[in-house]
């Protein structure tokens, strides 16, 4: 594993999980009226707080871009992952609530599931599959899934419903992260016109875009443990289904290697969850008020 790619990935994840906690303190706020709607982001643009939260997850995005176009998407991933270590630690600074045995074992979980799932799964590039029906395919059904969990999320946002939409915007983020990856691939063949003349950077800014008003209803509706947890677990398992599926990485694949890799990647989902469910992070208003007006603070 190359000390670059690890710079970069870990570095992306202190810019995103740090933007997250800025981004829910800002988005808490927000009146109901704008969930699932444009309308949030406009809203959200005039309180300072988000739009430095913003600023830091567009830096995240970018350092994992740069991690992706020299490391493999199966090893960056779970890299990226490691962001709720950070969103935990600003957390803790707020609200000055200790690690405690719950902490150390969700750390240890994701820390040690990173780790295991890197030694075990040995992630390395390979040939990336031609056939366009399987990107479709692979795409299409997780669009497909993130699209049917935020209708139900419309349903019920006040109980299930952010986590749904958490867990739709990282199958959307997963996607994203495999697009930036291939645009990268582009860019470094053809420059500009090699780039601009595919569908990839489009879709890119689709999904991005999407992706970013679904997380945003899901910090506006509930409070950070609820949602957070959900989109960095399943952002990873998204992304590496995509760089498996159809970007032509490789993963060991004896039975003993799979194995660790399966231990790996339920360790990591479970300290994601304990680390998720810390009473650190924040718990949002107590109190939703339909209506209410967003002031910079």
């Amino acid at each position: 594993m190359s000390v670059l790619v690890l710079t970069l990935a870990v570095s992306a994840a202190c810019c995103l999980g740090f933007g997250f906690v800025l981004q829910q303190n800002a988005a808490q706020q927000a009146p109901l009226s704008d969930f699932l709607s444009p309308r949030l982001l406009l809203d959200l643009m005039r309180v300072p707080r988000w739009l430095g939260g913003l600023a830091l997850m567009i830096a995240g995005m970018v350092l994992g871009a740069v991690a992706l176009g020299r490391g493999e998407i199966s090893l960056v991933e779970p890299l990226l992952a490691t962001n709720l270590l950070f969103a935990l630690a600003l957390s803790r600074r707020q609200t000055r609530q200790p690690l405690g045995r719950q902490g150390w074992v969700g750390l240890a979980l994701l820390a040690g599931g990173v780790t295991a799932f890197i030694v075990a799964g040995e992630p390395r590039a390979g040939s990336a599959v031609t056939d366009p029906l399987r990107h479709w395919l692979i795409i299409g059904v997780m669009v497909g899934l993130a699209l049917l969990l935020t209708t139900y999320a419309k349903r019920s946002r006040l109980s299930w419903g952010p986590v749904l939409l958490a867990v739709a915007a990282g199958l959307l983020y997963g996607v994203q992260d495999a697009l930036t990856r291939v645009s990268g691939q582009r860019f470094s063949a053809g420059g500009w016109t090699e780039l601009f003349t595919g569908w990839q950077p489009y879709a890119l800014l689709v999904i991005g875009a999407s992706g970013l008003v679904l997380v945003q209803s899901a910090f506006e509706t509930a409070p950070l443990r609820m949602s957070l947890p959900a989109l960095t677990a399943t952002e990873p398992l998204a992304g590496i289904a995509c760089g498996v599926g159809f970007l032509g990485d490789r993963l060991r694949t004896d039975t003993g290697a799979l194995a660790w890799e399966a231990a790996a990647l339920a360790a990591i989902v479970g300290g994601i969850v304990l680390l998720g469910l810390h009473p650190a992070m924040p718990c949002g208003a107590a109190v939703r008020e339909p209506e209410r007006d967003l002031q910079p603070h």
